[in-house]
């Protein structure tokens, strides 16, 4: 028991003697110093398309600005993809178009001169048929020759039904369901030829915010599959610093608060802005690199560095140093 309390006072001593010589989170001067690194903000760049790679336009170690067009896929087969879809649109067009338009004032005259020409066919046949019955009751014509003439009369007849029925189609036009599916289709082939322009989009790779290429993973003629990378991009801007700071000391920051940032090797300070602050606790990570490391909870803080010509390296150690006013209440 006696070694147990020992233990505790010796490692309650080293802990304030540590605090304030300035292991973690040390004050000097008045001013509150942190530790923490430059964040590593990289990203996988690839294409949302398969293809070939037609040109890669950047090397290792170049810098890059938003838009710029860094490499590109052989577009030739999703050209030919954009033909074809482009002629059946226009021939599912023309389609739905007829069908709303219904038929032509040309083809409904047509339609009854039809009419007309089957229901003479069918009063010609009409009487044929009325006068050979008469010669057949006189027994001047055969049964077979009677029976021919109603046969012709039933045929004439069911021409007349049917010219008819064209008539009625000609004159009400296209059923609202086959115009329905006939815009249905023209619909499908332009969203299908939508899809096709935005493949050709996506074959071109293009930079989406500032940064400098750090690996270069395919060449040009080279065959890519959807998201495969092809360039790895560090993002140069804006400047992260991840740090932390000790809970005793968690009122001497807040957010929006200005403070001031140093690297090893150079007597050169970064203005920086403190832009969040984690609500958790967490352990001393590993990572931190200190006067001394030790074990203790600490709050996780993200300052944004002013560093526009990018003289700080991402993953480099970094101190933060928080000015004498913020502590003071």
């Amino acid at each position: 028991m006696r070694f147990v309390l020992l233990a505790i006072a010796a490692g309650a001593a080293l802990w304030f003697g540590g605090r304030a010589l300035g292991w973690w989170g040390s004050i000097d001067d008045g001013r509150l110093k942190l530790f923490g690194n430059v964040e590593i903000r990289e990203v996988q760049l690839g294409f949302r398309v398969p293809g070939k790679i037609e040109r890669l336009l950047v090397d290792e170690g170049d810098k890059v600005v938003p838009g710029q067009i860094l490499a590109e896929l052989d577009t030739r087969p999703l050209q030919d993809r954009l033909a074809s879809a482009e002629a059946r649109f226009e021939s599912a067009s023309a389609t739905a178009e007829r069908d709303i338009n219904g038929s032509r004032p040309q083809q409904i005259s047509e339609a009854r001169a039809d009419v007309a020409a089957a229901d003479a066919a069918v009063v010609e046949a009409r009487r044929q048929n009325t006068r050979r019955r008469a010669l057949e009751a006189k027994g001047f014509l055969s049964r077979a020759d009677l029976q021919s003439s109603e046969a012709a009369l039933r045929s004439a007849q069911a021409r007349l039904a049917q010219a008819r029925a064209a008539l009625s189609l000609a004159e009400e036009g296209t059923r609202v369901e086959d115009q329905a599916a006939s815009a249905a289709n023209r619909d499908a082939i332009l969203a299908e030829r939508r899809a096709v322009q935005t493949d050709i989009g996506d074959a071109v790779l293009r930079a989406q915010e500032p940064g400098q290429v750090l690996t270069r993973a395919r060449e040009a003629g080279a065959i890519v599959q959807p998201g495969q990378t092809v360039l790895t991009l560090a993002l140069t801007q804006p400047v992260r610093v991840r740090a932390y700071v000790a809970e005793p000391d968690l009122h001497r920051i807040r957010p929006g608060m200005a403070v001031t940032v140093r690297t090893d090797g150079t007597d050169r300070e970064w203005p920086a802005t403190i832009g969040f602050i984690s609500p958790v606790a967490e352990f001393t990570p590993k990572t931190v690199q200190t006067e001394q490391l030790r074990t203790d909870l600490v709050y996780r803080i993200r300052l944004t560095v002013a560093d526009p010509k990018g003289d700080l390296r991402q993953g480099a150690p970094v101190t933060v140093i928080v000015p004498t006013a913020a502590g003071k209440n």
